[in-house]
């Protein structure tokens, strides 16, 4: 009872969270010079010739019709209460549909190659800064702290540049720039072929991704632990005769994994936006590249349901990884517990 009182109280906090966050974005965005209209003008002028004074009447007209020419507060108070009421993030203006569509596809690739690259990014790095706690100072020990430092150093952008080059030059990879093969984009199933047509387009994203988690959780895992093994509760239990497998099972990990754990949510976000910038640089048809174009246009209901959405996953990350703390460690149960009442 005491958890579900504190998971109501987390999400009922959350809510002037997200409308903030939605205020900041939206203001950010209309604070830059210039809108969609100016952008229509543009292109409008460079296909056709025309002037931009003949165009004048019809874009005075579409900025009437998209609320343009209404206050920034007017124009945020539309859109955020057709969120609210509707969940509808209103039309997106270059592609003349609503941006649940155009996002639709997108996010849940985006969440799902987020997922996958966080879940084996950690697992990796919890793996190898076990072992380089446990061979301290040794070949090992020092192999893995030098792959953990080129992921975190190398910046992920670099990579991707490197791999897209060795794609397009040097190995003539037909699976660039898309998430499937066309044979497999009308196939509302999964398959075998199927699956290993899409780890063949989207590789590039989650060999990047893994490299770059896994480091950070490798070194923190590594200085948990050695810090883990120093404390009293483990000297007694060598004391005992426990043996050394059981004494880094039973109670050296799992009292190593609380920082890592309460570190998710913000690891979540990471990777995020990792998928976002490889993304962008490998041209897959992910949230990156669309946000990139959204903003190029000035597609503003885009990017502030991006930046919405995200916010949201950055707040249930955090939420999950507080949960999973609290099932993992008695003591922390109890103080949400405590808390909450």
């Amino acid at each position: 009872m005491g958890l579900l009182i504190f998971l109501v109280k987390r999400i009922l906090a959350s809510i002037p969270l997200l409308l903030g966050i939605s205020f900041v974005s939206f203001l950010i965005i209309f604070a830059v010079p210039g809108d969609y209209v100016d952008v229509w003008l543009n292109q409008t002028v460079a296909r056709t010739g025309q002037s931009r004074v003949e165009l004048e009447p019809m874009a005075a007209a579409l900025r009437a019709q998209y609320g343009f020419d209404q206050p920034f507060l007017i124009q945020y108070w539309t859109w955020i209460k057709g969120v609210i009421t509707e969940f509808n993030f209103g039309p997106s203006f270059s592609q003349s549909r609503p941006v649940s569509e155009v996002i639709g596809l997108r996010f849940p690739r985006t969440i799902g190659l987020a997922l996958i690259t966080l879940i084996c990014g950690q697992l990796i790095g919890a793996v190898l800064g076990v072992y380089a706690a446990v061979n301290q100072y040794k070949i090992g020990d020092t192999l893995a702290t030098i792959f953990a430092f080129t992921g975190i150093v190398i910046p992920k952008f670099v990579v991707a540049l490197v791999i897209l080059y060795l794609l397009a030059f040097v190995w003539h990879s037909p699976y660039i720039g898309a998430i499937q093969s066309p044979q497999f984009m009308l196939q509302d199933y999964w398959d075998w072929p199927r699956l290993l047509d899409f780890l063949k387009h989207v590789w590039p994203i989650l060999f990047i991704s893994i490299w770059a988690g896994q480091g950070y959780i490798l070194r923190m895992m590594r200085g948990n632990l050695l810090d883990v093994m120093k404390m009293q509760y483990i000297e007694t239990a060598r004391a005992k005769g426990l043996s050394k497998r059981r004494i880094l099972i039973m109670h050296a990990i799992p009292n190593a994994l609380h920082p890592i754990i309460m570190n998710q949510g913000a690891r979540f976000d990471y990777m995020v936006k990792g998928e976002l910038e490889i993304a962008i640089v490998l041209g897959i048809p992910t949230v990156g590249p669309l946000i990139l174009s959204s903003v190029y246009n000035k597609d503003m209901y885009v990017v502030s349901a991006i930046f919405m959405l995200v916010a949201v996953l950055l707040i249930v990350g955090n939420l999950v990884a507080d949960l999973l703390l609290a099932l993992l460690d008695p003591r922390v149960r109890h103080a949400t517990m405590e808390s909450a009442s």
